[in-house]
């Protein structure tokens, strides 16, 4: 005789829906937000709280692995863990980038390169396998996992390219601001008029975010002296995880960015 908890044990477990959100205006505005605070938080924990780079690497890496997990074993879209992954997912791909730079040496210009590559090369595999780089598919533990590693790329590549801008190529951070601004720019004219492939696009944009976040957080929160406004890494953090909080609540609350049907998946 088959006992209930042998019943829940060989049950089919709950088909995974789409992990992730919508991609509408509140998307942008908190994965922009979500960028700056991990420029800005990074420097909080290293600088004021004297961390380190590498005591604050193990903490955020301990962390990132703790929510991700959970975020893997949900079953689908979660507002507050999803955005909660993306904040800390921010905040390592940018302590990789400055381990690389401030510990090893490593020029700007060779991360840039390095963690193109790399994405470039998750890119590939993905679509190896999967067949598709559409977000709006994500409804499998592979696939997941992909879009995650590529998140991460793509912070780690924005951070070392926002800092080669503002910093390597001495354009400052206001000036750095409005020229990944005006790039995401033509990428949405491209996609809106143009009609330009909905995927490379939203891929292209997302990558352009990093730098713009990296460099608008610098721009707020480094001192007057070095062309910032100098409010300083901890109100600037606090601005804009306030701001994302308020966001996420809103959202879970309404639903707005819920994940539609997948055709696709239907198909």
């Amino acid at each position: 005789m088959k006992t209930p908890m042998h019943e829940e044990a060989t049950q089919p477990r709950m088909p995974m829906l789409n992990k992730v959100p919508e991609v509408t205006l509140y998307f942008w505005i908190i994965k922009i937000m979500a960028t700056t605070v991990g420029e800005t938080a990074a420097d909080f924990l290293n600088f004021d709280l004297h961390f380190g780079l590498n005591g604050t690497a193990l903490l955020m890496g301990a962390l990132l692995t703790a929510f991700l997990l959970l975020q893997l074993r949900a079953r689908q879209y979660v507002p507050w863990l999803y955005w909660l992954v993306v904040v800390l997912i921010s905040i390592v791909g940018t302590l990789i980038t400055d381990g690389l730079v401030d510990n090893f040496g490593v020029a700007l210009e060779t991360t840039s390169i390095v963690f193109g590559l790399a994405l470039l090369a998750t890119f590939a595999a993905w679509y190896a396998r999967e067949k598709t780089l559409s977000i709006h598919s994500i409804f499998t533990t592979p696939r997941e996992l992909f879009y995650w590693a590529a998140i991460l790329f793509t912070f780690a590549l924005g951070t070392a390219a926002g800092d080669l801008a503002a910093e390597g190529l001495q354009l400052g951070y206001a000036t750095s601001t409005l020229i990944f601004a005006a790039l995401i720019g033509i990428v949405t004219l491209a996609w809106y008029v143009f009609k330009a492939n909905a995927v490379l696009t939203f891929w292209i944009a997302y990558v352009l975010t990093r730098p713009l976040g990296a460099s608008f957080g610098d721009y707020l929160s480094q001192a007057s002296s070095d062309g910032g406004l100098g409010l300083g890494t901890v109100l600037t953090s606090v601005i804009f995880l306030a701001s994302i909080a308020g966001l996420v609540i809103y959202l879970s609350a309404s639903r707005q960015d819920g994940s539609k049907a997948d055709p696709e998946r239907a198909a």
